[in-house]
């Protein structure tokens, strides 16, 4: 038995020595990275994804999520959090084309509370003094407790990984979720007693030197006084408000720019909706497009959003590593493309792609004629009206098309096919990152798959 392991962990190695001379081989090649993207798609298909944050990065598996931050004194912050499943109380969210909608609305809840947390830690103190910071960051990890985050974040797991350079950017001002969809999430839960995760990483694609450079930070909470409320969960309560209403903005923004906007013009260039329904929708579906490009080419320009870029690179980069069995350590990550054919990007352009075909089929010409809407204002508002409620069914097919069958399917034509719009749409959603940012992707990462490995010997034990 034990020469069986030491032979399979020997075969393991010796692949993965392979895999990291072909991506090394491969970068010096020349080769684009949509073309590695699609040729060292690795082995190991995991459903470990993420998203770029406000300079980190959050990655989520099938029991955890986590977010490492980098921190304004150059240290790097991390925090995870349960993800608990409720299939058996909501089955019917976990039919197909069901499931995409769910998926959609819980990422974006999931990207927005990890949004918060890295907001609070990478620019939350740099308006003070630095010796003010300096003094002061002891206490405000001695001060953490368990209702920082009362709304679904209560008691994570919080670490800080120090010796780490910084790197950190100006001014912020996030504009959009660059999640990765492929990932069901189950439902968000949070632990409800504070504790520190500390189970030693047992896969050996764990890097030893991060796991070491890991600094444990002590949650005393004796010491405060429970009727009085100290800065940061002030600062808490603040930002919750603020984010939520950034949060309605944001959807508001979405609709009126990606919805609305489309579709005034279209009227304009087109004329009337039932004039011609089938050229109607094409004209909208292509401008809302062209909007959509414009758009994230137009944000790319700004430099916090370009580091943002880079972190989503680094996550790409991070997966790519793990996916070889490569051990996750920057140099290591840095040789692999930052594209990746399961990134999110995909999923949004075909949400824009199936529209078309959504839209044209629906019999929006009999609704008028029933009603009897006239010309105008009231019969684009009904077109626009429709198409925001026939929203959730063109997420449930896109993600039947992009991740159910193409992520099972990557090796079909058809299938590069498909995801060729979404490959082209990360060149401008992703920039090559530094090993900081890929530092604080392999944080996260790390979590995750600790995590994993932990529910697995647990299996195993009681079995």
């Amino acid at each position: 038995m034990g020469e069986k392991r030491e032979c399979e962990a020997s075969a393991a190695g010796a692949a993965a020595a392979e895999a990291d001379k072909a991506a090394r081989t491969s970068a010096a090649s020349g080769k684009s990275d949509l073309k590695r993207a699609f040729a060292e798609d690795g082995a190991l298909k995991t459903h470990v994804g993420g998203q770029a944050l406000i300079e980190g990065i959050m990655m989520r598996g099938k029991y955890n999520w986590s977010v490492a931050v980098r921190t304004p004194d150059g240290s790097v912050y991390v925090e995870e959090h349960d993800l608990a499943s409720g299939k058996d109380k909501n089955g019917w969210m976990y039919w197909p084309f069901v499931r995409g909608c769910r998926s959609m609305v819980e990422s974006l809840a999931l990207g927005f509370k990890a949004l918060e947390i890295a907001m609070m830690h990478a620019f939350g103190e740099e308006d003070e003094p630095e010796g003010r910071r300096t003094t002061e960051a002891a206490e405000k990890q001695a001060d953490a407790s368990s209702d920082r985050f009362e709304s679904g974040l209560e008691g994570p797991g919080r670490e800080v990984l120090s010796g780490m350079p910084s790197q950190n950017s100006e001014d912020f001002s996030w504009k959009k979720d660059f999640g990765r969809p492929d990932t069901v999430i189950d439902a968000l839960g949070a632990q409800h007693t504070l504790e520190v995760v500390s189970e030693p990483a047992a896969s050996g694609q764990i890097d030893d030197q991060s796991q070491n450079s890991v600094t444990k930070q002590p949650l005393d909470n004796d010491a405060k006084d429970p009727g009085k409320k100290d800065f940061l969960d002030e600062e808490v309560e603040f930002g919750k408000k603020e984010m939520g209403l950034s949060m309605v903005l944001g959807l508001v923004l979405g609709v009126a720019l990606f919805i609305v906007a489309p579709a005034f013009v279209t009227n304009v260039i087109v004329g009337e909706y039932d004039s011609n329904p089938v050229w109607w929708n094409i004209v909208d579906g292509l401008l809302r497009v062209a909007v959509f490009v414009g758009y994230l080419w137009l944000i790319g320009r700004m430099e916090d959003i370009r580091r943002m870029f880079g972190y989503h690179g680094a996550e790409h980069k991070t997966i790519h590593c793990y996916e070889h069995g490569l051990p996750l350590t920057p140099e290591n990550a840095r040789s692999f493309p930052r594209l990746h054919v399961r990134c999110g990007t995909a999923f949004l352009i075909m949400v824009m792609i199936i529209a078309i075909f959504v839209y044209t089929v629906i019999p929006v010409n009999l609704l008028i004629d029933a009603w009897g809407v006239p010309d105008g204002a009231p019969k684009l508002l009904l077109v626009i009206a429709i198409r925001i409620l026939f929203l959730p069914v063109i997420a449930g097919i896109s993600y039947e098309i992009t991740v159910k069958w193409a992520g099972s399917h990557p090796e079909n034509p058809l299938v590069k096919l498909v995801l060729w719009p979404g490959m082209q749409m990360q060149y401008l959603t992703t920039n090559e990152p530094d090993d900081g940012q890929i530092e604080c992707a392999i944080a996260a990462m790390q979590k995750v798959l600790e995590r994993e490995q932990a529910e697995q010997t647990k299996q195993a034990t009681a079995h």
